[in-house]
C-alpha cells in the first residue's frame, strides 16, 4: 500500500491516512506494520522504526489531535485542550537524529522521536499564522494541506487522487449534459 504525501506537513500526511471522515471513514493504519510502513515512507522519518501496539495507539491519539487541532484552525475555533495536551506532550519527547555522510542525509530514532518530530511539524504549521491551511474541494476527502500555492489558488491536496478525479467527474458531466442537449434539438428540428 502507498501512502499520499501531499499536505505539506508530515503530521499533517499524518491525519490524512483517514480519508473520508465525513462519509465512511477509510483509515488506511489498521495495525502497527501499516504505521511502520507509513513511516518508511515519509521522507522526513527514519526508514525503520518498529511499532507495538502500545506505540501504535499513541500514534492514533496523536493523528487525531492533530486533525481536531487544524480543524479547529481551519474553521477558526479555539484549539480543545485535550488535544493540546496530546500535541505538546508528543511534542516534548526525543528527536530524531540527522546525520550527513556521503551518501546524503541519514535520519535515524525510535518511534517516540518520530512522534515527537510529527508534533513538533503540527506545532509549527499551526502556529504559523502565515500558513494556509485548507481541506481538499473534493467533496468526498476531507484531507488537511498547506497552500503554498502561488496566490494560494489549490484547490485539491493533489491531483493525482482527488484534482484528475474532479476534473475528470466535470467532463463526464459536460459530455452528459452536451449528448442530452444534441438529443433535444433533434427532437424540435421542424419537419
Amino acid at each position: 500500500m502507498d501512502f499520499a504525501f501531499v499536505s505539506g506537513n508530515p503530521a499533517l500526511d499524518l491525519a490524512g491516512t483517514v480519508g473520508s471522515r465525513r462519509g465512511e471513514p477509510i483509515d488506511l493504519l489498521c495495525g502497527p506494520a501499516d504505521l511502520e510502513r507509513w513511516v518508511a515512507q515519509c521522507d522526513e522519518l527514519p526508514a525503520h522504526v518498529s511499532v507495538d501496539t502500545a506505540g501504535f495507539e499513541s500514534a492514533l491519539a496523536l493523528r487525531e489531535a492533530v486533525y481536531r487541532l487544524a480543524l479547529d484552525r481551519l474553521l477558526g475555533r479555539p484549539f480543545a485542550p485535550g488535544d493540546l495536551e496530546i500535541v505538546n506532550a508528543a511534542a516534548a519527547g526525543p528527536v530524531p537524529t540527522v546525520e550527513l555522510g556521503h551518501a546524503g542525509l541519514r535520519i535515524s530514532g525510535d518511534l517516540r522521536s518520530v512522534l515527537s518530530h510529527l508534533a513538533r511539524s503540527g506545532i509549527a504549521a499551526l502556529a504559523d499564522p502565515a500558513a494556509c491551511l485548507k481541506e481538499c474541494g473534493r467533496p468526498d476527502c476531507t484531507r488537511l494541506y498547506l497552500d503554498r500555492s502561488r496566490g494560494a489558488r489549490r484547490t485539491w491536496c493533489g491531483m493525482d487522487e482527488c484534482g484528475n478525479r474532479v476534473k475528470a467527474a466535470a467532463y463526464r458531466a459536460r459530455r452528459r449534459a452536451s449528448t442530452t442537449a444534441e438529443g433535444d434539438d433533434r427532437d424540435f428540428r421542424p419537419s
